[in-house]
């Protein structure tokens, strides 16, 4: 119940950090979450801020909000945060930087909890979801790369 995708993008982590930890311009880059804001005074990636994304589900539809919590946030290296209901953490979702050679490997990644209603959901759904989340990756990166290697 997780997966991950990498690109390698000819640019410094710095560059693509300042993408990635800035939850404001998700709506830039992923197929899915249109736009995100930060809540309660947060202001920006700090462990424990929290911010709510606006969720187009597939590109069509149902549309909601998810809250979520930054759970690591290291910079130039590893932004991670979790989808929460109440205080239970069910999907993590995160970037990790790696520099290589002429630029950085950038791989987002998702975790689902190891609870029964998720296990439930993924053995119903798994297969379409997991290709539609691999997807939504690799479009994410896609456009994040077009962007910081246009810089």
């Amino acid at each position: 119940m997780r997966d991950s995708v990498t690109v390698h993008m000819a640019t410094a982590p710095e560059k693509v950090w300042a993408l990635v930890s800035d939850v404001t311009r998700i709506g830039e880059f992923s197929p899915e979450t249109f736009e995100a804001e930060w809540l309660e005074g947060a202001t920006g990636p700090v462990v424990g801020a929290r911010f709510r994304g606006h969720v187009r589900r597939n590109g069509r539809g149902p549309v909601y909000w998810t809250t979520c919590k930054v759970l690591e946030c290291e910079a130039n290296r590893r932004f991670t945060f979790g989808v929460v209901m109440g205080d239970k953490v069910v999907n993590t979702w995160g970037y990790e930087l790696d520099p290589k050679g002429d630029g950085t490997d950038v791989t987002e990644f998702y975790d689902l909890a190891e609870n029964l209603p998720m296990k439930l959901y993924w053995a119903v759904m798994g297969k379409a979801r997991g290709r539609t989340n691999r997807n939504g990756m690799q479009a994410t990166l896609d456009r994040i790369k077009v962007v910081v290697e246009r810089q």
